[in-house]
């Protein structure tokens, strides 16, 4: 019985779309087993459980694999009752839910543009995701209306929460590698503190990767991405 129970996540330190089911976990208090992936060099498991997108995360639960981090999200919240209840009962409170973490993705894409860029195109970049983050400081308004932690339920961490964690929780290392900030206080009040919210809990705590190993990652990355479009 506690074989068919067992859970496992493929997944690579540095990917913001396995530490959203991570922190989806550990917020429920799930047993797992994590299994890190080398993407340069991709196990034939890894190619079995995930034969379309051949990526991680990958969650293995009674031996059954579920891809996509926004899916597993889902099904760990229908299958598992204990913890926070990630998505809302409303099918319309759902839905915005849904839309929103859909572009919390979006936003974070276009962060990443302004790491692998330089120059005039690392300006447009930057300005792309201003404007992305205005939009999304207004529409968090609708889930937070008194602000962080006014509106925050430490006991009810939900899937925009977790998505918020797992895609801006590294964001003073961004903002170390490139000397540029992104989010702050004054422009977008609401995504800062909530940031700074999120990132005290101890789950979230107990999740998070070494400061340091997170921007010289960052910086190796940008170094990388930079000279390949030189090429």
């Amino acid at each position: 019985m506690a074989e068919e129970n067992k859970v496992t996540l493929y997944g690579m330190w540095s990917s913001p779309y396995v530490k959203r089911v991570e922190l989806a976990l550990r917020l429920k208090g799930i047993p797992y087993e994590y299994v890190e992936e080398d993407l340069r060099n991709k196990s034939q498991l890894l190619l079995k459980l995930n034969p379309i997108h051949q990526k991680v995360p990958v969650l293995v639960h009674n031996g059954k694999a579920i891809v996509e981090s926004l899916v597993i999200l889902e099904y760990i919240d229908e299958t598992w009752k204990t913890g926070p209840q990630l998505l809302p009962e409303d099918p319309y409170k759902r839905s915005q839910v849904r839309f929103w973490a859909s572009y919390l993705q979006q936003v974070f894409e276009s962060m990443v543009s302004v790491l692998k860029t330089s120059g005039e195109a690392q300006e447009k970049a930057i300005k792309e995701v201003t404007e992305k983050l205005k939009l999304l400081e207004e529409g968090l308004k609708g889930f937070f209306p008194n602000g962080f932690p006014n509106s925050f339920d430490i006991e009810n961490v939900g899937l925009l929460e977790v998505v918020i964690c797992s895609h801006f929780g590294a964001n003073e290392a961004l903002e170390e590698a490139l000397g540029v900030k992104v989010i702050t206080p004054e422009k977008t009040p609401l995504i800062y503190s909530s940031i700074t919210a999120l990132t005290e809990i101890p789950a979230v705590k107990a999740a998070s990767i070494p400061h340091e190993k997170v921007v010289t990652f960052l910086k190796f990355f940008r170094e990388k991405a930079l000279k390949y479009s030189a090429e």
